[in-house]
This record gives C-alpha cells, structure tokens and sequence, in this order.
C-alpha cells in the first residue's frame, strides 16, 4: 500500500471509528460538537476511548465492522439503498480496466487502482464492459467473443468485490474509442446494409439487434473467477445503457427516445434486478423549452438527447448527468466553470425530484490539466464545489446521490492520460478532499439509518463535521 494513501485510510477509519463512539454516547450522554469544531478536534476530544482500536485499516476493511451481506443496491424512491439502509455514493471512472486485465503484465493495475480508490472511501467505479472491434477486442464481431478478453472481464468484477466497489458497466460507446456506434455501423455494412450516418445505429433493426444479442450474452456471462453470472452479481451496481448517447442526425430526439424506450425494456426483461441507467450527459432538449437555459451552449439542445422526456421511459432507475465546464464553455480556467457547475447540478438535482422521482448520479466530472489556467488547486475547487451540492442535496434528503470523478489512474498509467487523471499518490490535497466526503459520506449513511431511517431531519452531534463548510 502506498505510504501517502495507507495514512489517508488509517485517518478515515479512525472518524469512523469516532463517529460510532458517539453515535453509542448520544443515547445515554450529551455530546456537542459545534460548528467550529473540525475532525481533529474530534479526534483529540475521543482518541482515548478504549473501544478505539488505532490499527492501520485501509477504507474496504471498514466494510467487515458491520460484516453486512453483499447484496443488490436498490432504489427506493429517489434515493439507493443497501440492506434497506441509504447508499449515497462517492465513486470515480477507471474506463480500460477490461483492456489491462487481458495482460497479465498490466493486470496489477487493475487491483492497484481498486486498493487505493478504496482507500480514500470510494465505493463505486463506472467502467467499460464493452470494446467492440478494437485492439484486445470483447466483441470481435457481432456475437464473436474473445474468452480471453471475457475472462478479463470476469477478474475485473472478482477484484472489485475484492475491495468492496461496485461497478457501474457501460454497454456501448456513442464515441468511436472501443468501437462504438461506428464499429456497429461499420458490422452493418460490411452485412450489406444501406447505412448513411452512424446514427443508424439507434434506428437501424439489424443493428438494434445486434446490440441486443451482445446486452443478452454480457448478462448472462457467468463468470469464471466467481462462478456467478453477471446478472446475479451485487457487485454490478448498474447497468449504463450507452456513454454519452447523442443523435444529431435528429435534434428532435424521437430516434434516440425510441431506442431508449426499447433497449430499457430489453435490458429489464432480461435482469429486473440490477439498476438501469442511460448514459446521458443531461442536455436539456425540445421537450422542456423552458429549461434550456441550463444547458452549456446552444449546441447542446440539438444533439437529439432530451434529459426529462429521455429519463421518464420505462426501466430508467437513476439519471444520469457529465459536467464538462472545460470541454463546453471554455478550455481556459475561470470562475465561470464554478458557476455553471453550481447550476447545472442544481437543475438537475432539482428536476430529478420534481419531475422524475429517482436518484440523480453526476456520472463523469473533471478538469483538464491541459487548460489554459489550470493548476491543482482549481481542480480541488471544483471537486469541492460538486461534493458540497452533494452534501447539500443528502442532508434535505434529495435527489443528488452521488458523483463520479473522472478519472482514477494508478502509478504507472500516464501514457493513458487525457488531462483528467487523478494519481492519488501523486496528488494529496485531492486525496484528502475525496477522503473526506467519503467519510462524511459514510457516516451520514450509517447515521441515517440508525438514527433516523429515511427522513434524516433528527439532530445529531456529527451533523457540523457532516455539513460543516470547509470543503
């Protein structure tokens, strides 16, 4: 374990440790925490109690204190549950785990970005599950499959259980990396069929199929580390439809809401269990004129997604939304991008609870150390500014379940970075900004649901270092 990351660990279990100390002491004692009092007071003020234990545990051992079942996270109105209790997520993107697993040389990769995620308190990784005729490719062909890459698949979803994530598995890509849309398109052709744009894929009956055959043989893979089929596996949090779905060819959104509507049905006929999610990067479209405001530029009402009429179709369990200040507003750094973060979370969370009724997760954010501007301490600003909307959202009781950073690289992986890798070793102010909202995440869950199950409005002695402003 890395020094710099085991320490973080070792901190985190040691407020988790607190925080069940006072939650024992709250009922028969009084015990006040005031709005100036951080987690170093805290630790100060209980450090000597003798049912603390000062053993070095990373975040994923924490998980044994309860020694819970592995069970499906569900939904339950517009939050997630676990064991019926509340799962308010702090995750991140790791995209080409797959593609490294297949190496042995590379493997190790996969378990070290897992081990130290985990031990800055991160629980849920969106991943792909998908490379369609590419280098190291899953699907060769239509329904042509490597074992091999499948088998690295397989250690993928073992390792994450391994370490106490979740992983939320795309199914297919808009963009042409791993495939895509186009190697779909490009299959069709090559079938001979009258193809013009790579929007067919959406429309095409051929290619709905043969995206349905290959939804049909990733959930019922078994798998051959577990001996679980994938459709029964609690580690899969969700299954995500498609990354980043657009359908410019069509600014009216009817190709794409007509194959949302089919594929979430396909996909729930086939395993009603897990959670299903889109893709989507939350543009608001035709159907919701009033709302447009929101959206980043005027380009992005005609990319043919709809974030209200596309979330309402049938089997859609949580939304989906991307934060990209950098990519759609401006590549140089302003203050603007903390702005537009801010209202563009808050219509979503909102939109979510008025209008949806489900869990909204902000599946991918970042910043680019490529910008013009950038430097770490912006990049802490805006991690910062989502986890307090975040925070916000959970202590009301809201829509806004969780977040996704984009993206989690271990040692060693810099030939792979696209500007947005966070190196945790390499990066300790970030680490301790992602090691407190786990915390602070972790807590309010165990809180709320020992406390006070799902209206959380009782008064609790955590509740300054909670909500407390110092992110």
């Amino acid at each position: 374990m890395d020094t710099y990351v085991g320490k973080l660990g070792s901190k985190i279990f040691l407020s988790v440790a607190i925080f069940m100390i006072l939650v024992q002491n709250s009922s028969s004692t009084d015990v006040e925490v005031s709005g100036d009092e951080d987690l170093e007071t805290l630790v100060e003020n209980v450090a000597d109690h003798p049912s603390y234990s000062s053993s070095n545990y990373g975040v994923y051992e924490m998980g044994d204190l309860g020694d819970e079942p592995w069970t499906m996270v569900q939904k339950k109105g517009n939050q997630f549950v676990v064991n019926d209790k509340p799962f308010y997520v702090n995750g991140f993107n790791t995209y080409w785990l797959m593609v490294f697993a297949v190496d042995p040389s590379t493997r190790g990769k996969v378990s070290e970005v897992f081990q130290q995620a985990a031990s800055v308190g991160l629980t849920v990784c969106r991943t792909w599950a998908f490379n369609d005729g590419q280098w190291r490719a899953l699907q060769k062909s239509p329904s042509v499959y490597d074992e091999e890459v499948f088998k690295a698949l397989d250690f993928v979803l073992s390792e994450a259980r391994k370490y106490k994530i979740r992983l939320i598995l795309s199914l297919s890509n808009n963009w042409e990396g791993y495939g895509g849309k186009a190697q779909y398109v490009k299959w069709g052709k090559e079938a001979g069929l009258n193809l013009t744009s790579d929007d067919d894929f959406f429309s095409h009956p051929t290619l709905r199929s043969y995206y349905k055959a290959n939804v049909k043989t990733v959930l019922n893979r078994v798998n051959t580390f577990t001996n679980i089929t994938y459709k029964e596996d609690p580690t899969i949090f969700a299954w995500e439809l498609m990354n980043e779905p657009r359908c410019t060819s069509d600014p009216t959104g009817d190709k794409l809401q007509s194959w949302i509507q089919e594929m979430t049905v396909y996909v729930k006929s086939m395993d009603p269990k897990h959670l299903l999610e889109i893709g989507l990067e939350g543009f608001y479209g035709p159907s919701t004129p009033d709302k447009v405001k929101f959206n980043p530029n005027t380009y992005a009402q005609q990319v043919g997604t709809d974030f209200i009429r596309n979330h309402l179709a049938l089997g859609v369990d949580f939304a989906s939304v991307h934060i990209y200040a950098d990519s759609w507003i401006s590549q140089s750094i302003t203050d603007a991008h903390l702005d537009f973060t801010k209202s563009w979370m808050q219509a979503h969370i909102e939109d979510s609870e008025n209008y949806l009724g489900m869990p909204v997760v902000f599946g991918e954010f970042g910043v680019s150390s490529k910008d013009n501007g950038y430097n770490s301490s912006f990049r802490d600003t805006l991690i910062s500014t989502v986890y307090k909307i975040l925070l916000n959202s959970t202590k009301k009781g809201g829509s806004g379940a969780g977040s996704l950073l984009w993206q989690l690289f271990p040692d060693g992986a810099d030939y792979m970075d696209d500007g947005y890798a966070i190196v945790l070793s390499k990066s300790p102010s970030t680490s301790n900004v992602i090691a407190l909202q786990s915390t602070r995440l972790m807590m309010f869950n165990s809180m709320c649901a020992w406390n006070c199950r799902w209206s959380c409005h009782k008064k609790h002695p955590l509740d300054a270092f909670l909500f407390h402003d110092d992110l």
